[in-house]
């Protein structure tokens, strides 16, 4: 009896971690050919998710693979779309303050740093005299179509950005400044130039060598147990076979419930990515293709206004 038990517990542990993904490229009208899209409707530990995932080779010579932003203001992923009316793919990428407009995290626009990590958060309470001074998760492609996830520090006074291979624990300081030349005495051995053409910020990373590896205590992106809270959530990572992936959920819902960010990276990690990032979720999810929406943003259905997008063009 107890060896049966123990089969019908693996079985079902096996059976739960698969997921089923159909593909609805014929949803989004023409598409190249190294491009896909998938959805799923299956549950998440029996709660009810919908989910989807692009996925493109960055090797196509027909696809260019870039990001946008804004300054000081925000545009729906559809007004991105016209903006850039070429664009085959526009997902919402880093975070943002409601309050200025502005990116928290890093955006390479054609090699060019053009928004900055927040590099120094001031504590509340009886700790509002210290400062934390994270390094959060960033996905580039270099010149060559590379992909890479890494941690980084922008210096906005050169306009470089610095990223390290490895996750990096955050600084506590009573200086509400943090320099290249404070990260360079600290971290000197960690971080190297990052010369990508294309990135995009979020936090915390999921997957890391093909392995689940969650490193929001390193980031300190979300406190206490939140990253086990259920929401709607965007991210995006990278294949071994270099191809990008680009993924959604809904949640909030009755029809979705959300996921958690141990069980997105789970997820990624099962499509294949050997890295993947988390980017802003919650309202901000929001993936078009074709200029078509592929997801329900849980707003009532309603774009959120972002100040930096993800893209994939078709020359």
């Amino acid at each position: 009896m107890r060896i049966l038990l123990l089969s019908f517990l693996f079985f079902s542990a096996n059976s739960h971690a698969q997921t089923n993904w159909k593909n609805i490229d014929s949803h989004y009208g023409e598409l190249p050919s190294s491009f896909h899209v998938y959805e799923s409707k299956d549950s998440v530990n029996g709660k009810p998710n919908i989910m989807y995932y692009a996925i493109a080779s960055l090797n196509s010579p027909d696809l260019i693979f870039t990001s946008d932003t804004t300054l000081n203001r925000r545009l729906t992923p559809a007004q991105y779309l016209k903006k850039n009316d070429s664009a085959l793919l526009v997902v919402n990428a880093g975070f943002f303050s409601f309050a200025t407009n502005r990116n928290l995290n890093t955006v390479v626009l054609d090699g060019k740093l053009v928004a900055i990590n927040e590099q120094s958060i001031r504590e509340h309470g009886a700790d509002s005299n210290k400062y934390f001074h994270s390094f959060f998760g960033t996905f580039g492609i270099m010149k060559n179509n590379r992909p890479d996830i890494a941690w980084t520090f922008s210096d906005s006074s050169a306009g470089i950005l610095y990223a390290a291979q490895k996750p990096v624990p955050f600084i506590v300081s009573d200086r509400a400044a943090f320099t290249r030349k404070d990260l360079m005495k600290i971290h000197h051995a960690r971080f190297k130039k990052w010369k990508v053409e294309t990135a995009v910020g979020g936090g915390p990373v999921l997957v890391q060598n093909g392995e689940v590896r969650v490193t929001n205590n390193e980031e300190r992106k979300f406190y206490g147990k939140a990253i086990y809270d259920r929401h709607p959530r965007t991210a995006i990572g990278y294949t071994k076979n270099n191809e990008i992936v680009i993924f959604v959920c809904e949640g909030r819902s009755d029809s979705a419930a959300g996921l958690t960010l141990p069980q997105m990276a789970k997820i990624l990690k099962d499509i294949g990515c050997v890295e993947a990032l988390n980017l802003d979720g919650g309202g901000s999810t929001c993936m078009l293709v074709n200029g078509l929406p592929v997801n329900t943003p849980s707003s009532k259905g309603i774009e959120r206004a972002v100040p930096s997008v993800f893209m994939i063009k078709q020359k």
